[in-house]
Formats: C-alpha cells, structure tokens, sequence
C-alpha cells in the first residue's frame, strides 16, 4: 500500500474506476424512461417484482457482510441495514406493486430473471469467499448507485407518481445517511487493505456496478430465461 493512499481517497478511487458504467446507467433507456414517463408500466413492474425478489438476497448478502466484519460498530451497521432491506420491501414495493395491480400471488409466483440471479449469486459467493473488505466491495455499488441515480433522476422530475415515488425513495436524506455510513466504512478499511486485497475488491465493486446496469436493462426488456 502506497504510503499517500489515504482513507479520504478509497472511496473515490473506486468511484473513477466505474465512471464509465455510471454514465451508461444514467442513460439507460430504463432510467431516461422514468424520468420522461416514457417507460412502459409492465416494464416498470417487471422490475417491481424483480427487485423484491433481488432484495431477499441482498438483505442475506448484508448479513453476511455483518457476521464477517472485524467490529461491533460495523457488525451493528450492517445486520441494521438488513432488516431495513426488509423494511422498504414491506413499504415501498407494497405500494408500488398495489398501484401496479400486481397481487401477492403473482409475486409469489415470480422466479428471478437471469440477470437478477446471476447478480444475487455473485453477491453471496463473493461475500462467503472473500475477505470482509471484499464484501464490502461487492455490497457498495447498490447503495452507492442507487443514491446517485436518485438524486439525479430528482432533479430531472417524473411526470408518472409511482416513478416519483421511486425516485424520491432513493433521492431522500433517510436513504442518503445510510450510504454515508457505508461509504465511511469503506474509507476507514481503505488505507489498511494489501495490494491484492485492494484489486480484488476494486474487481467486485466494478462487477457489481456492471450488474447494476444489467439490473436495469433486465427491467427494461423483461428479460426471461432463452431456454
């Protein structure tokens, strides 16, 4: 580790290094659709369903990161962050799925799309075979993007409520404080990590912000098994 690597400068240094996807995510037709009213509603609550399905994982893979980290504070941090996954499936996508006219049998139904397991599955095998760092890594980019693309989708403005309600959700100071803890986090284990530690989770934070993408574009096409 360089001795200039500073915890304030982890963070960012990831960030650089996807800022090629992130400009790709910004102009996904899925997201340019939302913001226009243009996204066609099955569209939008295929994704729905989809990320309910994708967020009982994703609470698993922050319990996993919970159980594997080296403090209490960070322990408490994430297994919090896990019931609060729950939490906003129980609300948020309990709204939206009742505004969409989709019933608790359809989603019980639903089986994940391709992308979405693939994303979920990545998750959890980095997260059981790597380091905490590591899991740190891989966990971030849903947090971090999903922030980012809230607010900036706020200050385009949604003609459509139920992408209002969507946007606002990410875009708003509760959702916001939650990253900033994660991020801190992030920082603080930063300037610790080996060199190789630092290139395999700067490889899990560019491989999920890539799912990140396709996450979207999986909504977008209402992506289906080809076989």
């Amino acid at each position: 580790m360089a001795d200039d690597v500073t915890a304030e400068l982890f963070t960012k240094e990831l960030w650089d290094g996807v800022a090629d996807i992130y400009a790709a995510i910004l102009s996904h037709p899925f997201l340019t659709g939302l913001t226009d009213g243009t996204l066609p509603q099955d569209a939008f609550a295929f994704y729905v369903v989809q990320d309910l399905l994708y967020l009982k994982r994703y609470a698993q893979a922050l319990a996993a990161v919970a159980a594997r980290a080296p403090d209490p504070a960070a322990t408490q941090m994430f297994a919090s962050h896990a019931a609060d996954v729950v939490a906003v499936e129980q609300t948020l996508h309990g709204s939206l799925l009742a505004s969409l006219g989709i019933d608790a049998a359809a989603v019980a139904a639903a089986e994940p799309a391709p992308a979405n397991l693939g994303y979920t599955s990545y998750l959890l095998a980095a997260i059981a075979g790597g380091s905490y760092a590591e899991g740190v890594g891989a966990v971030l980019p849903c947090y971090w993007i999903y922030w980012e693309v809230g607010k900036e989708l706020a200050r385009r403005g949604s003609p459509d409520p139920r992408y209002r309600q969507w946007i606002d959700t990410y875009a708003g100071e509760d959702f916001a404080q939650t990253v900033r803890d994660v991020l801190a986090e992030a920082d603080r284990i930063g300037p610790g990590l080996s060199a190789r530690e630092r290139v395999l989770v700067h490889r899990h934070f560019r491989t999920t912000s890539r799912y990140e993408w396709m996450f979207w574009d999986m909504g977008y096409r209402k992506e289906t098994w080809p076989v």
